[in-house]
């Protein structure tokens, strides 16, 4: 997902700029995009969305040289790990930024060490995230399953 390659998550917001961290940007915009999917009514063209993600994250494994007994296990525990993100953003998008703010920390910058993200970079991607869902919200079936599926900018983008 072209969204979840932003440089500025990575440059800007301090998101690691690594599989980890780019598999949690894409897992943040999947759970996005699967939540309108759902609210629209739009249950199968989701599970297209969620069988394509994890058939692209097997053969990404297989690319960087796992082997093929531990790719199933990984791709699994990759599954169970995205049901819990999007139990964790849909708790954080009915709540408070408090609330959201926890969960992208948890997510985004679990592999950090040291402070982690600052108050500011937190705030952005709450805002960001709330904004991503609103503007997926407007939109209809068909832009979602098609090229034209719109974000909103990035904060601190050029």
């Amino acid at each position: 997902m072209i969204q979840a390659r932003q440089t500025v998550f990575y440059s800007v917001h301090g998101v690691p700029d690594s599989v980890d961290g780019r598999y949690e940007m894409i897992a943040l915009h999947v759970f996005l995009v699967l939540q309108q999917l759902k609210a629209s009514g739009e249950g199968g063209l989701a599970q297209d969305l969620f069988d394509t993600m994890f058939a692209d994250m097997d053969q990404s494994l297989r690319e960087m040289g796992a082997g093929d007994l531990g790719v199933g296990r990984r791709v699994r525990a990759m599954a169970e790990g995205l049901y819990g993100r999007i139990a964790a953003y849909e708790a954080g998008l009915a709540g408070n930024d408090e609330t959201l703010a926890a969960a992208l920390r948890r997510n985004l910058y679990g592999t950090v060490s040291g402070p982690g993200p600052d108050g500011a970079a937190l705030s952005a991607l709450c805002r960001y995230v709330r904004e991503a869902a609103a503007l997926l919200r407007a939109q209809t079936a068909p832009a979602l399953s098609a090229e034209s599926l719109r974000f909103p900018s990035v904060p601190g983008s050029p």
